[in-house]
Formats: C-alpha cells, sequence, structure tokens
C-alpha cells in the first residue's frame, strides 16, 4: 500500500487515502497517535524523491516557494503542538464541504491551471506564500487529510502555477510540513521507526513511477488525477465525519 500510496501522491496528492487506512487495517491495537506519525515518516521519502524528480523538469519561482516552504515547516509545528489542546472535531466536519468547494470550481474551469503564467514577482506574492505555507502547513499538522489537494490547489489558483508546477512547488512545501510534524512527534516517542523505514522505501520507489508519469503526460493528467483524487477524499472524509462514531 505504501508502494501504491507514493504512486498516487507523486500524481496529485492524496497518497494518505491509501496509506493511512492500511496502517490502522494491519495494525488495530497499536495507538492512532503511533501510526499517524508512522504515516509521516513513510510519505516524507515519497514526498522528497518526488520533488527531486520535478525539479529535474520544471523551474520555479523560489521568492514565492522558498518563503511557502519555510512557513509551512513553522505552520506544522504550530499545527502538531496545538492538536493536544484543541478539538480538531470541527474541521473533520467542515472537510467535505471544503474539498466540494476545491472540485467544484476546478471542474468548472477548464482553463485553470492549463497554462504556466505565475504573476509577477513581488512582495504581495511572496506574502501570500507564506499565508499559504503557514495555513496549510498548521493544518497539515493539526489534521492532515487532503493537504497536499489544498497545497496544489493554492499554487494553481493564487499563483497561476499549471498543475505540474503546482504539484512541484506542493511536493516541496509537504516535504517540510511532514518533517516538521515528525520532529513534534518523535520528542514525544510516538513513532514505530522500523516499520516508517520499510513502507518509506516502498513509497519512495512508487513516487518514481508517479512522478515519472506526470511529468510524461503533463498538467492536463495531473488535473485529471487531482479531480479524482478530491471526488475520493470528498466521499472517504464525509464517511469518516457523518457515519462512522
Amino acid at each position: 500500500m505504501a508502494f501504491f500510496a507514493g504512486l498516487v501522491d507523486a500524481v496529485a496528492g492524496g497518497g494518505g487515502l491509501i496509506q493511512v487506512p492500511a496502517l490502522f487495517a494491519t495494525y488495530p491495537n497499536v495507538p492512532p497517535a503511533t501510526l499517524l506519525a508512522t504515516n509521516k515518516v513513510a510519505a516524507v521519502g515519497g514526498t522528497f524523491n518526488a520533488a527531486r524528480k520535478f525539479l529535474g523538469h520544471v523551474s520555479l519561482p523560489w521568492a514565492i516557494v522558498l518563503p511557502a516552504i519555510v512557513a509551512g515547516f513553522v505552520g506544522s509545528l504550530l499545527g502538531a503542538n496545538a492538536v493536544s489542546n484543541f478539538p480538531a472535531e470541527l474541521l473533520r466536519k467542515a472537510l467535505p464541504f471544503v474539498l466540494l468547494f476545491l472540485l467544484l470550481y476546478t471542474w468548472f474551469q477548464p482553463s485553470l491551471g492549463e497554462a504556466h503564467l505565475p504573476k509577477i514577482l513581488g512582495r504581495f506574492q511572496q506574502i501570500k506564500g507564506v499565508a499559504l505555507g503557514l495555513t496549510i502547513g498548521f493544518y497539515d499538522g493539526f489534521f492532515g487529510p487532503g493537504t497536499g489537494s489544498f497545497l496544489l490547489f493554492g499554487f494553481v489558483r493564487f499563483f497561476g502555477f499549471d498543475f505540474l508546477h503546482a504539484s512541484a512547488a506542493t511536493k516541496l512545501v509537504n516535504v517540510a510540513t511532514n518533517l516538521a510534524a515528525i520532529l513534534m512527534l518523535a520528542s514525544l516517542g510516538q513513532i514505530n521507526w522500523p516499520l516508517g523505514f520499510a513502507m518509506m522505501i516502498a513509497n519512495v520507489v512508487g513516487s518514481q513511477f508517479g512522478s515519472r508519469l506526470a511529468i510524461k503526460h503533463g498538467s492536463a493528467f495531473v488535473r485529471k488525477a487531482f479531480l479524482v483524487i478530491v471526488s475520493v477524499l470528498i466521499l472517504k472524509s464525509a464517511w469518516n465525519a457523518y457515519f462512522i462514531n
């Protein structure tokens, strides 16, 4: 499952849809915090590998992406620290509707993310990069599902990236948010390191295949994959929020 998660995540995010349920099904008696932390270890390797592959084929505006990476790291630390003090129930209930908005907006804007036309660099764009990284980073540390989809949509909608460049930028920010969560959770001793590293290897191999597919078939393919993955995530998050006690 880690292999398939890496493949899917490299294309358009959403690998957690595969990897997290597999962990919970295989280890039903292990504390959820340990499984979620172990998932982060497995995911960070595949995400980093996909980012490395993308960077060999696309050029990113670092004046936007770097602030988003740093802010994502900080935001994830804050989110992971806050999770013990605030219930995530409200986010869990709202997630299907937020994702539905992303799906419908992208569906009815067929030209969105088709061309790579990054907006003119300036202080305002950098501030937006920090805001995106901080907000989604906090969400990833605090709750997590759909983080890659939110980042992908953000880079396309707010910065004029096409889906391929947005996917590359998303992977870089996601590496930072995963690392921050790992550091926080490791300090609490909640990670199964042997299992995490074994799954990381499979995740990296899967990401090799996924990133090659995305690079070969381009933005149109990534857009279609994004729509499919978000649709599945809507159904799964709605089921978890409203039908599972």
